[in-house]
């Protein structure tokens, strides 16, 4: 039987003869149901229609996974390569044997994650094709739509690899989080933020969101709490969760100024004419 995908977010259910009713990430208010209604697909689907892993050197050590053309929610996995082993973060909605074929050309994987729910994806097959330990927040696990022996649940901060740290910032789900990778951006330290911390079109600043689509903001109680997580960590970059765009440098500050001027509107102190 197939694992059961939903059309809208991506995420997978277990291999059953008919689909679940609904999509229970999709019918949480940070998500949405189109008003068509629930659609399930299945990768066998999606590859007769013409999609394909798409597989670019993101930076030296960072590889990132998509699918072209999208699917879903959209977002592109980036495999973090270290001397120790392989990291796989927000897989995509979609994979194929060319993207693992590629992955396995680099060494694997040691472990796959992701920032938040919404991006748990394909998680679980990246994690059969390797042998990979899936590591979900304890605060998230129980959004995982499709269960596995292979989940390990972690929180505060977990140290996957030499140099490259998961931490749980909260925001967007209580157990959203980011990767911390201290030898990216050639050594000034990179962020995978997935829409943990937001990154504009502009690749100039960035904003907090607890739902993108349905235009819900974040309070200020959570934007501090995010700020605080990642204060610890050196970084001049940040990846959001797709191709683009990419806060590429500055990223700190540019933080910084941005949680600033959010706060301002939300406590309706910004000057606007």
């Amino acid at each position: 039987m197939p694992a059961w995908i939903c059309a809208t977010c991506a995420n997978q259910y277990p291999d059953t003869e008919s689909p679940p009713r609904e999509c229970v990430i999709c019918t949480d208010e940070r998500q949405w149901v189109p008003s068509s209604g629930q659609r399930w697909t299945t990768a066998a689907e999606l590859a007769a229609a013409g999609h394909r892993g798409d597989v670019r050197e993101v930076e030296p050590g960072l590889l990132g996974i998509g699918a072209d053309p999208p699917v879903a929610i959209g977002q592109r996995a980036l495999v973090v390569q270290t001397p120790e082993g392989n990291l796989m973060w927000d897989p995509p909605g979609f994979t194929d044997e060319r993207s693992i074929a590629r992955v396995r050309e680099i060494g694997g994987l040691r472990a796959v994650t992701a920032s938040h729910p919404h991006f748990y994806g394909s998680i679980v097959e990246w994690s059969h094709a390797f042998g990979a330990e899936i590591l979900l927040p304890e605060a998230d696990a129980h959004w995982l739509t499709r269960p596995d022996p292979a989940v390990r649940t972690w929180s505060g901060t977990l140290e996957v690899l030499p140099g490259v740290t998961l931490v749980q910032c909260g925001g967007h789900f209580p157990g959203s989080a980011v990767a911390h990778w201290a030898d990216g951006a050639g050594g000034a330290g990179v962020l995978l933020a997935g829409d943990t911390i937001f990154v504009t079109p502009g690749e100039d600043r960035i904003t907090f969101v607890w739902s993108a689509p349905n235009r819900l903001p974040l309070p200020e109680r959570a934007v501090r709490g995010v700020l605080d997580a990642v204060r610890p960590y050196r970084f001049d970059r940040i990846y959001g969760g797709w191709w683009q765009p990419v806060l590429r440098s500055g990223a700190r500050e540019v933080l910084e100024s941005s949680a600033s001027r959010y706060i301002e509107f939300l406590r309706g102190d910004a000057a606007v004419d």
